[in-house]
């Protein structure tokens, strides 16, 4: 194998790939990287068995073959390589020959025999924007699960409907809805990707300009495009029911300013005790709410915000983590708070955007 290709391109491809390599010791060959010349192409391969990555430049192809080398040593010396150079890679005698103007490496190559092969994805397909994937996905990942006890929740769940997506994300103390319109998107009834996969996901779909080509069935998503291909494990599982806990009425409805009552949880955090609750209190007749926290070794804090109150006054207690959590997916600068009884779950949306929704369960003190 012999081939000329811009170090940039290169390096590009290495880091993404060498990202989503195994770290099992019993299986060392996950480690490694997939290196294969052919025709005007240069395609770099790696997997873990939970995702699969290949990534294709173009390439000056004076000799086809292929190579599998340790995907960290490649991509320490990518990441020293200047990225206006142009580099020639040559399998010489089992060994990996990287040359550029001003370097010279060689990195010993493995025997690939034993290398996974990527699964070739058939089933459903559709076309969907990298932006609208990764915001759906960033809105709601936050609140899976992060353990496989139920990996029916430790996912993040995809479904359509009417030209609208819905990507929702529940560890049954909390839960995220995000709704994008995408025309595009057929229905669909059921998609469940595992959390332990999103980083890869996302980080692969931040290497996609535009538009990115999804195929599915009952265990394996792919993505693709771009000069990329990347597989994924499916849940086979039911996602809850989650329609059925969101709460069809209100009692009290609080309107606040975003970034008031984010700087006002933030110092909760200080006094807050060691299972984080805090205890929330909306006064419509005094137009205030009220978050106290208290620790009995440190001390407490209660501070007072002007809100719009519609509805009861209420006491409610809940997680403090979890509510810090959800500004990260809220758009706009004030978010309304809904209420039902004290035990019912909270609803927390943008006053400005209603396509995000969240829940959360009121903790007992």
């Amino acid at each position: 194998m012999k081939i000329e290709c811009g170090v940039e391109k290169l390096k590009n491809a290495v880091l993404l790939t060498d990202r989503m390599t195994g770290k099992n010791l019993t299986l060392p060959i996950l480690h490694a990287l997939l290196i294969t010349a052919t025709g005007k192409t240069l395609k770099i391969k790696a997997t873990n068995l939970n995702v699969g990555i290949e990534v294709e430049i173009p390439a000056t192809v004076s000799s086809e073959g292929s190579l599998l080398v340790k995907g960290d040593v490649i991509a320490n010396v990518c990441n020293h390589l200047d990225g206006a150079e142009t580099a020639t890679l040559e399998l010489i005698h089992d060994n990996l020959s990287i040359k550029t103007k001003k370097n010279s490496t060689i990195i010993k190559c493995l025997p690939q025999e034993e290398f996974p092969t990527l699964p070739i994805v058939e089933g459903e397909s559709f076309s969907i924007k990298a932006t609208d994937l990764s915001e759906g996905i960033r809105s709601v990942y936050f609140c899976a699960a992060t353990t496989d006890i139920k990996p029916e929740i430790a996912s993040i769940f995809i479904h359509s409907e009417g030209g609208v997506t819905s990507f929702v994300a529940t560890d049954s103390f909390r839960l995220a809805e995000k709704k994008i319109k995408i025309k595009e998107v057929p229905e669909i009834n059921k998609i469940l990707i595992p959390y332990k996969n999103i980083t890869d996901l996302l980080r692969t779909v931040d290497a996609f300009p535009d538009t990115i080509r999804v195929a599915f069935n009952k265990n394996q998503l792919s993505l693709s495009g771009n000069g990329i291909y990347f597989t994924t494990r499916l849940i086979d599982g039911a996602f809850p029911e989650y329609q059925l806990i969101i709460p069809k009425e209100e009692k009290t409805k609080v309107v606040v300013m975003k970034q008031e009552i984010l700087n006002t949880l933030r110092l909760s955090t200080v006094f807050s005790d060691k299972f984080l609750q805090v205890l929330f209190t909306a006064d419509p007749t005094k137009k205030q709410i009220t978050i106290q926290s208290k620790n009995t070794d440190i001390g407490s804090s209660d501070s007072s915000i002007d809100a719009v109150i519609e509805g009861e006054s209420i006491e409610v207690s809940f997680n403090l983590k979890y509510f810090l959590d959800v500004f990260q997916s809220i758009n706009g600068d004030s978010i309304a708070i809904s209420f039902t009884t004290p035990n019912k779950p909270i609803v927390v949306r943008s006053v400005q955007d209603n396509s995000f929704l969240y829940l959360l369960v009121p903790t007992n003190r």
